[in-house]
């Protein structure tokens, strides 16, 4: 599994439907609003990097209201805490 992490900058006035239109993008996990220098973080999860192509260049980048996006590509977790947690609700 291919996890990256999409730094995105928006025009001000579309942050919150940019931010639907990307959570609908298959391949994207989550997307956060925050706060400094980007608008929005969106984590791409992929089993290959063609796949995580087609999600940043060919689908993200073109979402309405997007003005630029730098990628990070995970190379190895050091925390699954929330993982784990996600996955054990209900095990107790």
């Amino acid at each position: 599994m291919i996890t990256a992490f999409v730094f995105i900058r928006t025009e001000s006035n579309k942050i919150p439907e940019a931010a639907e239109k990307i959570s609908a993008i298959p391949g994207v996990s989550e997307v956060y609003s925050v706060t400094g220098e980007w608008d929005l973080i969106a984590i791409a999860r992929v089993q290959q990097h063609e796949e995580l192509a087609d999600v940043v260049a060919d689908q993200l980048s073109k979402v309405e209201g997007v003005v630029e996006t730098t990628t990070h590509i995970a190379f190895r977790a050091y925390s699954r805490h929330d993982l784990e947690a996600a996955f054990s609700i209900g095990l107790e």
